[in-house]
């Protein structure tokens, strides 16, 4: 019996440590990014040794895609299926781009740091791809449904995390202004 509970408790301990290492990894990623960020600095957030950082994960794409997964699994990209049900297409748009806009507030440092990162790092570029693209995808496919050839690139533009934050962050738009806004470049009222 006590062999049971022995590794049970290690198995416990080494899913905290591991916990510890995702956890600080994604703190140094939000705040000094994803490529800057090292081993030495993680281990040392984390309180382990390199060792056993390696231990946990021996590969940079292990605890990209571990982070990543974790921000995922903590708050996930809205959901564009409820969308469709929406007929009218620019409260469809409306609705869309402030939950898309909600998400790039809650995680605009992290965001920020991560697509600076994947316009020159490999890795960062890749996970960046397989976690965002097929939300992006599909909010091309639901927003611009029925949109002209003209309004799509228009749309790319409003999907963008960096027109976000230029229109909120660094021009100090209230987000709901910021949707509108979109909207209306979009799809102008006639």
């Amino acid at each position: 019996m006590t062999r049971t509970y022995t590794l049970k408790r290690r198995a416990e301990q080494q899913a905290q440590t591991r916990q510890r290492i995702v956890e600080a990894a994604v703190e140094l990623h939000s705040s000094v990014g994803p490529a800057r960020t090292t081993v030495s600095m993680i281990a040392e957030r984390a309180g382990v040794q390199r060792h056993t950082f390696y231990a946990h994960f021996p590969d940079d794409r292990s605890l990209s895609l571990a982070c990543s997964g974790l921000v995922a699994e903590r708050d996930p990209l809205p959901d564009a299926g409820p969308w469709r049900a929406i007929e009218d297409r620019r409260e469809r748009l409306r609705v869309g781009l402030r939950a898309i806009y909600r998400w790039y507030d809650r995680h605009a440092e992290l965001l920020g740091c991560v697509l600076r990162d994947a316009e020159t790092h490999a890795l960062t570029r890749d996970i960046a791809a397989e976690r965002f693209g097929p939300s992006l995808t599909s909010y091309r496919e639901v927003l611009g449904a029925k949109f002209s050839a003209k309004q799509r690139p228009m749309l790319e533009l409003a999907l963008s995390f960096y027109t976000w934050r230029t229109l909120v962050r660094d021009n100090g738009l209230k987000p709901e202004r910021a949707v509108e806004a979109m909207t209306d470049a979009i799809d102008p009222q006639t």
